[in-house]
């Protein structure tokens, strides 16, 4: 069972970096599909958020539905990742915003059936001493969403098609792990029938929504951070060296988010088995939220310098996310553990889209230079309610 525990794990986390490259891949050739679609630079952050308002969209109906607790999660996981496979390529033949847009919503929409999904299956797998499991399962979001920056590094100089069709091949093999190789875990929970009263359970549980709103707050700051962080690096390289390479930017911007993420994550899980979910949680809140306000001095500064911030926060900012979702598949009733999961992400994405779009705003009236200040509110509410989490966890093992 165990070795057959770690080998589902493996699959897992592959198919989950490969399919999660769809996230971004059309935001880093932003400046290609602006030219393209004729977009202008103020919507710039909406191609960005498309993706996440899609995945509120299927999040919220899954949740609602109840989809992840009535039908088999590996087989939902499979289509998902041949659609969203689908929808993605389908943007090489698009020449206007509004389809591009909508094919991005699309693919954001197809991605609740990924992300949540797979940490229902790796749940059903790792019934216990999950946090390390997890967390290396999000370590692969992270390298896999990071992935297209990796690509764009070696060959910013082809057709940004490219980009596009390496990142549907990737999910389409994903699709096909899900579908011929990852095995159901044993013992599986019995199909849940659809009922309102599994969205009433999740948001009545005490701990589950303790842990949904430090999750919330981890929200607020993860997704702005992943998207301008690159725009960023751009804007003080071109201080500090004029006529910066694309690829060293394209580089910086992997090792920030997907390198240094991936290694958070995976610290993250092993701390978090040892030292509890909400211990974890908030060292890592506390640390992102010191970054968030500390980069902006390091704007047009020296490169190592800022370099070495955004990759602390590249890995703090990253490595509690698997532990709230750890916190809620164990403080959750088996009956609506994907239920809960699937509406826990689905309010978190909804939060960053707000998130997203506000950067550029307070950009234009604060600088570079202040405002990633801003995500630092989501830290610091998340950090006051996993310290109520902490005291109901203790309060649980007291009993």
């Amino acid at each position: 069972m165990i070795q057959g525990s770690w080998r589902a794990l493996a699959w897992i986390g592959f198919s989950v970096l490969c399919a999660l490259s769809l996230w971004f891949s059309a935001s880093v050739i932003a400046p290609q599909l602006m030219i393209v679609w004729n977009i202008h630079s103020s919507s710039e952050a909406w191609l960005s958020a498309s993706v996440p308002i899609g995945f509120v969209i299927g999040a919220f109906f899954s949740s609602f539905l109840g989809i992840a607790d009535r039908y088999n999660p590996r087989k939902i996981f499979a289509v998902s990742a041949f659609l969203g496979a689908i929808f993605n390529a389908l943007l090489i033949l698009v020449d206007n915003a509004f389809f591009g847009i909508l094919l991005r919503i699309l693919t954001g929409i197809i991605l609740a059936g990924v992300y949540p999904i797979a940490v229902k299956i790796l749940s059903q797998w790792f019934p216990k001493n999950r946090g390390v499991a997890i967390g290396i399962l999000i370590a692969a979001l992270t390298l896999g969403s990071s992935l297209p920056h990796f690509v764009l590094m070696f060959f910013s100089s082809l057709n940004w098609k490219f980009v596009i069709i390496c990142s549907s091949m990737l999910a389409l093999l994903s699709a096909f792990i899900g579908t011929f190789i990852l095995e159901d875990a044993p013992g599986q929970a019995k199909k849940s029938s659809f009922s309102l009263k599994l969205i009433s359970k999740v948001i009545r549980s005490k701990p589950v929504m303790l842990a949904n709103y430090g999750y919330f707050g981890h929200m607020w700051e993860l997704y702005a951070m992943w998207t301008w962080i690159p725009a960023f690096l751009t804007a003080s390289f071109s201080i500090t060296l004029p006529e910066t390479p694309y690829w060293f930017i394209a580089l910086s911007s992997f090792i920030s988010i997907g390198i240094a993420g991936g290694i958070g994550c995976v610290i993250g899980g092993i701390i978090s088995d040892k030292l509890g979910r909400s211990n974890l949680t908030i060292v890592s809140m506390f640390i992102s939220a010191i970054c968030s306000i500390f980069i902006g001095f390091t704007f047009g500064q020296s490169i190592w310098l800022t370099l070495i911030i955004s990759m602390i926060w590249g890995m703090s900012v990253i490595s509690d996310s698997a532990q709230f979702s750890a916190a809620v598949s164990e403080v959750a009733e088996e009956d609506f553990v994907g239920t809960a999961l699937t509406f826990q992400m689905c309010i978190g994405f909804l939060i960053t889209i707000c998130s997203i779009n506000l950067i550029p705003i307070i950009q234009r009236f604060v600088g570079w230079e202040w405002v990633f200040s801003i995500l630092a509110i989501g830290p610091i509410l998340g950090i006051i309610s996993m310290m109520k989490f902490k005291r109901y966890e203790f309060h649980q093992l007291e009993e």
